[in-house]
């Protein structure tokens, strides 16, 4: 087992050991269908405390190749399902966190070198007593390995977004950054399943994005990963009964995420910290994304402050979703805004009706401290 080459399951077995697990091996269940097919590029974007990283450390643990984890699984809703034996532990799994990387370095480039330097090294440990095999390039690794050994990879990648968050106003770093990723990932036989998870979903450039090979998945399109976004009503109801929460108090917190067929989801975080607290109360961690909600919102594009208060207000507010940039600082007007804000979690989206809303209460706190930095006394007051 390496750093990043089938480590081991020690995260995914914290989470099945902590008081409160709700079971999404049900995730696995697609994973397995779109293994070896065209559909192999998943990328998932949701906000943060929505369970990206734990999904991530959950596939690891099932499909490396470099230990039997039949145990954690075994009393999982997957266990069941007709793909699971196929695909367990059949894999080398090479799992990266894009913002270990960059915290790191300096800029984008520097990020890049230092990830091919560290997953090389691991692959190296693994197959040094292979011959021909070319570590120049982490790409022409991964090919030289498989042709030798005839077993592919699962590619897993974390926070893959973070440069496009971090260096908001570098359009060089961020285009070589997706052009590394692109000549990695791309149309490589090497690659049987490649799963990416961050905030905002693929940037793209023009008219097209250099990872087009992905199928997104996202807050304002979730499809196959809709029931995995969050935690469902019906999950929720399961907590309260089981804990004697109150379901209704619940709800006015922490619902409001809606998705496919006007499905509500939950803040999972948010959920377990209340019920583990017995208390409601906002659990939102002041992070880079409240600051960009107090930067936006004091900009006020198009009538966005208004926006803001009929949505405090209860109201719902039509937007056109389809020509935001996914960047954090290419903005027309405030559909663009407010549709960051979705992918943020701070605004929630119906598509059935095409309009955002102010998820819950939480939300609705964060909203009221961000006012009182950017000095809306007034409306604060009111």
């Amino acid at each position: 087992m390496g750093k990043y080459l089938n480590p081991a399951s020690i995260m995914f077995q914290e989470s099945l050991l902590s008081e409160i697990y709700v079971d999404k091996s049900g995730l696995i269940r697609y994973t397995n269908s779109v293994i070896r097919t065209k559909q192999k590029y998943v990328c998932v974007s949701r906000p943060r405390r929505f369970g990206k990283s734990m999904a991530l450390e959950m596939l690891a643990a099932y499909y490396t190749c470099e230990e039997d984890t039949e145990k954690l699984f075994r009393n999982l809703v997957i266990h069941e399902d007709p793909s699971y034996e196929k695909h367990k532990n059949m894999y080398d799994v090479l799992m990266l966190n894009i913002q270990n990387f960059l915290s790191k370095t300096k800029n984008a480039e520097e990020m890049i070198t230092l990830l091919q330097k560290q997953a090389l090294a691991d692959l190296k440990r693994k197959y040094h007593d292979l011959t021909d095999i070319d570590f120049t390039h982490l790409d022409w690794a991964l090919e030289d390995i498989f042709t030798a050994t005839g077993r592919p990879f699962i590619i897993l990648i974390d926070e893959w977004d973070c440069v496009f968050r971090e260096y908001k106003m570098d359009s060089d770093g961020q285009k070589r950054y997706l052009d590394f990723l692109r000549d990695w990932l791309k149309d490589k036989s090497f690659i049987a399943l490649a799963y990416m998870t961050g905030i905002l979903p693929i940037k793209k450039y023009g008219t097209h994005s250099a990872l087009n090979m992905f199928t997104e998945f996202s807050m304002t399109n979730p499809g196959a990963m809709a029931e995995y976004t969050g935690f469902t009503e019906a999950e929720v109801k399961m907590l309260c009964e089981k804990y004697d929460r109150n379901l209704d108090d619940m709800k006015l917190w922490y619902d409001g995420y809606f998705i496919e067929n006007s499905a509500s989801i939950y803040n999972p975080k948010s959920v377990v910290e209340s019920i583990l607290q017995n208390k409601f109360r906002t659990f939102w961690n002041r992070t880079e994304t409240y600051e960009a909600l107090k930067e936006y919102i004091s900009l006020n594009y198009d009538g966005l402050k208004d926006a803001v208060i009929r949505m405090l207000a209860g109201g719902s507010i039509g937007i056109n979703i389809e020509k935001f940039a996914n960047d954090m600082e290419t903005f027309s007007g405030a559909d663009d805004v407010m549709t960051l804000l979705i992918h943020l979690g701070y605004l929630s989206y119906r598509e059935d009706i095409k309009q955002a809303t102010i998820p819950n209460k939480e939300v609705s706190i964060e909203y009221m401290n961000a006012m009182e930095d950017v000095h809306w006394d007034e409306i604060v007051k009111s």
